[in-house]
């Protein structure tokens, strides 16, 4: 029988931390003469209490768990902390129905950013703080998933890196406090960096905290309905150059910080994540230039286009301008950019640049069997061999994230969405990027006027993304709850 104790004590420990935190809006909105930090206060009681009875009631010293596990304890998390992060949504503004509110919560823990309030503009400081410190925390927390967990896991070929980020097999919880302390230097770092830049450029205090937070965890939470239309000009060059740090992989930044420089030039991913994005953007402004329907300077336009392709690749979700003007093309290479992702090891998310390349090599190679069937192909990546578990673990997660997003497609469709919404819910959801488009999406991006059934679906595609899908597939087979 699976011991579950080692589960609900860390768990029981972040939603206490989780409560904690709430203080730091109720603070913003008592110092801003509103009165709503008094929800803040009573949902930072409630969550702590309840955090700290889980984490007592489970007392014990842990210092291995199993792989059942570490399945559990990445799927629960995952699936209890919206719960707690939703509460000041419905006891204080915008008052929110639960679901709404778990919607809310769930975006912002998986870095999703696609939003269930239709006036941003109007919601009290502390609340739009509170939606980007769950951007912030959730980025933090799956860096480290995806170097601790996912890698014992075998996870959509994960195990690749699992030499590279620690070796973790049965001492998963105290190389999680080492390997946590790493990343959480390395993040803070980075936020206080994008924080720094930001006001230098000319934010206000205010604005630079909440759209840090969302620029390095990938987020794309803003407090604005314009999102970063509000902030044009150089804040979105810097805006681009923060989102491409924080998709690239977190342990190279961890041996740039202890004088190692070489690893991060020679990553063939990183390589390939840049020259991607620079074929998309050179792709987009040579189609935008030739279909001589822009009004706009060719400057302008090129800051632009790599703002909002940077956006898509890595996941943020910021937009700054109607990329459905573009034009058909530019919107499908979007599109596609988006199914790329970011970094794996780092805040990004979808598919992840790393299995595009393995399966790229998979598939070069099964071409040179057909015409040379006696000989041996060896796969390898950055000079290291690419064991078959790896390819087949790559190969799997790629065709299961294909068939959920294109089931999730149909379902929205059946709820009565229009096709382009239900594609683009679809799209936004499973890979945790953040836009929608379509005639049921308000003039900010949200989805408020989905039906409910639309934005459990989303919820559903949001959790199962951020989680890389086996994860928590795994869960539903018998076999795993007897083994």
């Amino acid at each position: 029988m699976i011991d579950f104790r080692p589960i609900a004590q860390p768990i029981g420990r972040i939603i206490a931390t989780l409560g904690v935190s709430m203080l730091i809006p109720m603070v913003v909105d008592w110092w801003h003469g509103s009165a709503h930090w008094e929800a803040f206060l009573q949902c930072a009681v409630l969550t702590f209490v309840i955090g700290i009875m889980i984490s007592v009631s489970t007392r014990g010293k842990y210092t291995s768990v199993s792989l059942q596990q570490a399945f559990l304890l990445t799927s629960g998390l995952w699936l209890i902390l919206p719960i707690f992060g939703a509460l000041p949504f419905m006891m204080g503004e915008p008052h929110a129905s639960f679901i709404d509110a778990y919607f809310e919560s769930m975006s912002g823990v998986t870095t999703t950013g696609t939003t269930a309030f239709s006036q941003l503009d109007a919601l009290p400081k502390g609340t739009n703080l509170w939606r980007a410190m769950l951007h912030w925390m959730g980025g933090l927390g799956i860096v480290v998933v995806a170097m601790v967990f996912l890698p014992v896991m075998k996870v959509g070929g994960m195990q690749f890196f699992r030499s590279e980020g620690f070796d973790t097999l049965g001492k998963i919880l105290p190389r999680a406090g080492e390997i946590a302390s790493e990343m959480t230097r390395i993040y803070m770092i980075l936020t206080a960096a994008c924080i720094i830049t930001y006001l230098l450029l000319g934010m206000t205090g205010y604005d630079a905290v909440v759209h840090a937070f969302a620029t390095v965890s990938t987020g794309g939470f803003s407090s604005y309905d314009l999102s970063f239309a509000e902030f044009l000009g150089p804040l979105e060059w810097a805006s681009s150059v923060f989102m491409v740090l924080a998709s690239i992989p977190f342990i190279r930044m961890v041996q740039v910080m202890r004088g190692n420089f070489s690893p991060i030039w020679k990553d063939t991913q990183i390589r390939a994540y840049l020259r991607w994005i620079f074929y998309v953007c050179a792709a987009i402004v040579v189609y935008r230039l030739l279909s001589g329907v822009e009004h706009t300077g060719l400057m302008d336009m090129v800051r632009e286009t790599v703002f909002n392709t940077i956006s898509t690749f890595s996941g943020t979700g910021f937009f700054s301008s109607d990329v459905m003007s573009w034009g058909h093309f530019p919107f499908a290479l979007l599109i596609i950019a988006g199914l790329i992702g970011g970094c794996t090891g780092s805040t990004a998310c979808s598919v992840k640049v790393f299995r595009y390349l393995v399966l790229s090599q998979a598939v070069r190679a099964q071409l040179r069997r057909m015409l040379s069937p006696n000989r041996v192909y060896p796969l390898r990546y950055q000079g290291r061999p690419l064991e078959q578990d790896v390819v087949n673990s790559v190969m799997a997660f790629f065709t299961l994230f294909m068939l959920t997003f294109g089931l999730l497609i149909v379902a929205l469709s059946l709820t009565g969405l229009h096709p382009r919404t239900a594609l683009t819910g679809a799209w936004t959801a499973i890979a945790n990027i953040g836009p929608v488009w379509g005639p049921e999406v308000t003039k900010n991006g949200s989805v408020a006027e989905f039906p409910e059934a639309a934005k459990w679906l989303m919820i559903l595609g949001m959790y199962l993304g951020r989680l890389e899908l086996v994860s928590v597939l795994v869960l539903l087979l018998p076999r795993f709850w007897r083994s």
